[in-house]
């Protein structure tokens, strides 16, 4: 039996800064990862595409993009790009356990605790020099712990 190999793919989005983008991102995710026969993965990639895509749309003023590509095997790279270089405190450290807990009864700073707590891992980096932004990605597979777990 030959086994079919699927070549790496990778998919970016270039969005307005308006509200309904990150729905239309959220979309457009649901339909690749339908394509690659990578539908299981949807609501956990669509849980942190949204986080993601949140902060930038919060935080910034400017376009942001949604980049999706394939990782391991079987697993997807979830990133989105904007325009503010400042890394978030707690989240570049490249997939290591968070060092803070999301605020009591604060009204926002959960969404990158999120991302932390469902993704395989996670990361961040500047992009290019001076203000050319920062890339914020997260990774998720089919077998990853908390999901065999029920968690």
């Amino acid at each position: 039996m030959n086994a079919t190999v699927s070549p790496p793919w990778t998919y970016t989005l270039q969005l307005p800064h308006d509200p309904r983008a990150p729905g239309i991102a959220r979309a457009t995710l649901r339909a690749v990862l339908e394509t690659y026969g990578l539908g299981e993965l949807s609501p956990t990639a669509e849980l942190l595409a949204g986080e993601l895509l949140n902060n930038a749309h919060c935080h910034t003023d400017g376009p942001y993009a949604l980049r999706l590509r394939s990782s391991s095997p079987e697993g997807i790279r979830v990133a989105v790009w904007d325009s503010d270089p400042q890394v978030p405190p707690g989240f570049g450290e490249n997939g290591r356990a968070p060092s803070s807990h999301p605020p009591g009864m604060a009204e926002g700073g959960r969404g990158l605790h999120l991302v932390r707590a469902c993704a395989d891992s996670w990361g961040a980096y500047p992009v290019g020099t001076g203000q050319a932004g920062k890339l914020l990605w997260a990774e998720v597979t089919p077998g990853s712990p908390w999901r065999r777990s029920g968690a």
